[in-house]
Parts: structure tokens; C-alpha cells; sequence
């Protein structure tokens, strides 16, 4: 087989191989954790020839025998030596109190651990608490525009944009016919299996048309604003009822399968985040299009998720922002530094022109600022300090 390495989470990884640390690699079922998990444990063999590993993979039948903590760690101390120790485990959160276990591995002082995990929940709250200071977080996404070229072994073209994102980034449609009616079979079969073992099960959740129209109103509605109480609207409209309050908790429940990401909007000059009004965009737009189907005027939708999906690979921490009547797409964040970002499909005329330049040019700050659009012409050009960027180019930065 031949193997690709993600190198962006190999070299966020890195730093950390060795430390008495927990690293916990989230996300999305089927976005290549357990893929990613393997290169790990071939690097360190490689750094380490002598270490003793134990992977352990939950959705693998021959690790059905154990379904408590207790049982865990049992199994753990087993196949330990006194050497190191390199401890592996594959969506370790079927596993009920499993920090216990792993609270008490890192004070043996001999195992280097990694993990992964399909639900948000069950790393924050309690769990965060009982490990403070113990673990590191890394967030896994669906294949980036770069890493999805370099898996389908194809070049950069609109083309190759479009195929990517009609059937977004999971990595297994590498092996698979180029062929719209096969990719979306597997992604409606991935949708079902997120929906009814990562939600619907996880949750116990008895209403599932309910959740499913609640799907397909973010789909429908991807990058809008979305409150409470417009989506209740919308219920009755389709002759449901649900409080806003049920509402609320179904958007958490698929925020913690990494089904969807939620944005907070935040204010431009005093930086205070808004508390309704989000947005959500798509951890991968295949799926959301096996919801919905994929149609071309969708496309300034589209574009926006990916532009959201890039960001987020690139390590930021995103808001969306509000000046007034006016909508900045993105604020983006890292280590104190901000960057400005609008997207649209193609700056039509001087109407939408106006819009995505005139909002930026607004904000009283000197940070970065641009404007993302898939208009033809050959190189980044710039409007009174703000650059214009096209968007198959940004999304190879």
C-alpha cells in the first residue's frame, strides 16, 4: 500500500513524541485517524526500533472483549514491558471512564500515549478536568485541496477544485472511480453511519426525521446566520415542533461529532463575541452535499466552507465578523495576530466590488486583509492595501 503522509499533523506531532503527555487526535469519523495513527507508530519505530507498542482498535472486532476501563487497563498491562512503552488506541471513547485509565499509565512514567476520538464531548468537561495539564488536543479534518491532490495524485486546475468540492476530502475516495454516482453511494453510507452511531445512538435521540431536517436546513443554509428560533420556523413549515432549547441541544450534538463546526460572530472594534446569531459550515462538503445534492448555485456557499475548512487547517481560531450593518466572512487568529477574509464566487461588478472591499477597508486595524474569489487573472493584485487572492491559490498557501 502506499502510504502519504499528512505531514502539517506529523509536524504539529513531532514536538511532542516522548513526553509524558497524552496526545489526542479528534475528529470526524472517516477523516483518516486511524490512517494517521499507523504513520505515528511507523515514525517512532523508526526513531525508536526497541520501543514496545500496543494498538488497540475499537472499531476491530478482535478488541470486542473489552468493554470496561477495568478490562482496559487489564489488557494494557498485559502487553506492556519495563521498556517503553508506545500505547496506541483507536476511538478510545467507546470505552466508559477510559481517563482512569490513562491518568494511571502516565504515572507509571513508562508509555508514550496517543489516542483518538469521534466526539468532542467526551475530551472537554469532566474529562479535561480529571487530565488538566496532562494532554494535548489536535484536531484531524478531512483532506485540505493540497493533501487531496497529492492522495488522488492529480494536478491544480478548476477542474480538479470543482471534483473537490462536489465530493469534499475524505480520504478513502482515493480509492474509488472517479465517478459521481459511486463517491456519492459511499458518502450518503458515511452520513448514515455518522448520523445513527455517532448521534443518534451516542445521544439516544428517538426523533431522527427531526435531526435529519435540522441536516438539511444547515446544508441549505451554510455560511448564513443561523438563530434558535429561525430554524424552529422552519420546523413548523415542514409540520414539526421543537422548542428552542431542543433545537440548541441537537446543534450540540452534532458540533461534538464534528459533523459540523460552529462559528461565533464577534464584533470588529470591541472584540466581544456575540451570544446568537452563529454560523455553521461543513467539516467536509461531500458529506453536506450527500444531504442536499450539489448545485452550482451553491457555489458562493461552497466557497465559503472551504475558505472556513483552510483557515481552520491552517491553524487559526476563526470568528466571523460584524461592524455595524456590515459582515466581515472571517477574522482569523493565531498567537495574537489577526488577518481579514471575504469570499465571493467572482467580482461580478462594481456592486459586489463595493461590498467585499469596502467592508475591509472599514476595519481601523493594519492587519492583513483579503479578498478571495475565483476570478481569472495571473497574479495576487491588491486594492489599497488589501490583497485579491484567487482562490485556488490561497488554497495551496
Amino acid at each position: 500500500m502506499v502510504v502519504i503522509e499528512r505531514e502539517n499533523y506529523l509536524q504539529r506531532l513531532r514536538p511532542y513524541y516522548g513526553k509524558s503527555l497524552i496526545k489526542v487526535l479528534t475528529g470526524q469519523r472517516r477523516v483518516g485517524k486511524s490512517y494517521l495513527l499507523h504513520q505515528i507508530k511507523d515514525e517512532l519505530l523508526r526513531l525508536v526500533p526497541d520501543s514496545n507498542v500496543i494498538f488497540i482498535d475499537f472499531e476491530k472486532f478482535e478488541f470486542d472483549s473489552i468493554t470496561t476501563y477495568k478490562e482496559l487497563h487489564a489488557f494494557i498491562k498485559e502487553k506492556s514491558t519495563d521498556k517503553q512503552n508506545i500505547l496506541f488506541i483507536d476511538e478510545i471513547q467507546q470505552i466508559e471512564g477510559f481517563e482512569k485509565v490513562l491518568r494511571s499509565l502516565l504515572s507509571d512514567g513508562n508509555y508514550d500515549i496517543y489516542i483518538t476520538g469521534s466526539n468532542s464531548a467526551v475530551f472537554s468537561g469532566d474529562m479535561a478536568t480529571f487530565l488538566s495539564g496532562r494532554q494535548i488536543e489536535i484536531h484531524i479534518q478531512s483532506l485540505s485541496f493540497c493533501e487531496f491532490l497529492k492522495f488522488n495524485n492529480i494536478s491544480a486546475s478548476n477542474q480538479t477544485l470543482v471534483r473537490y468540492f462536489k465530493h469534499g476530502g475524505l480520504p478513502y475516495l482515493r480509492n474509488l472511480p472517479n465517478d459521481d454516482e459511486i463517491v456519492f453511494d459511499y458518502l450518503k453510507n458515511i452520513y448514515a453511519t455518522i448520523l445513527y452511531r455517532d448521534i443518534v445512538s451516542r445521544n439516544q435521540i428517538r426523533d431522527i426525521t427531526f435531526l435529519e431536517n435540522l441536516n438539511r436546513f444547515l446544508a441549505d443554509n451554510t455560511g448564513s446566520i443561523v438563530a434558535a428560533n429561525r430554524i424552529s420556523e422552519y420546523l413548523k413549515s415542514q409540520k414539526q415542533t421543537k422548542s428552542v432549547s431542543v433545537i440548541i441541544t441537537y446543534l450540540e450534538y452534532l458540533t461534538n461529532a464534528y459533523f459540523i463546526s460552529k462559528v461565533a460572530r464577534q464584533d470588529i472594534k470591541g472584540k466581544r463575541i456575540f451570544e446568537t446569531g452563529e454560523k455553521y459550515y461543513f467539516q467536509d462538503l461531500g458529506l453536506r452535499n450527500s444531504i442536499v445534492g450539489y448545485k452550482p448555485s451553491d457555489i458562493n456557499k461552497i466557497i465559503e466552507n472551504v475558505v472556513y475548512n483552510q483557515l481552520l487547517y491552517q491553524g487559526y481560531k476563526i470568528t466571523v465578523g460584524k461592524d455595524g450593518e456590515k459582515e466581515i466572512d472571517f477574522i482569523a487568529e493565531k498567537q495574537g495576530e489577526f488577518s481579514y477574509y471575504q469570499c465571493a464566487y467572482l467580482l461580478a461588478d462594481e456592486k459586489v466590488i463595493d461590498r467585499e472591499f469596502g467592508n475591509l477597508l472599514a476595519i481601523p486595524d493594519n492587519f492583513p486583509k483579503y479578498v478571495i474569489s475565483m476570478d481569472e487573472f495571473s497574479t495576487t493584485t491588491s486594492y489599497k492595501g488589501i490583497k485579491h487572492i484567487k482562490l485556488i491559490d490561497f488554497l495551496q498557501m
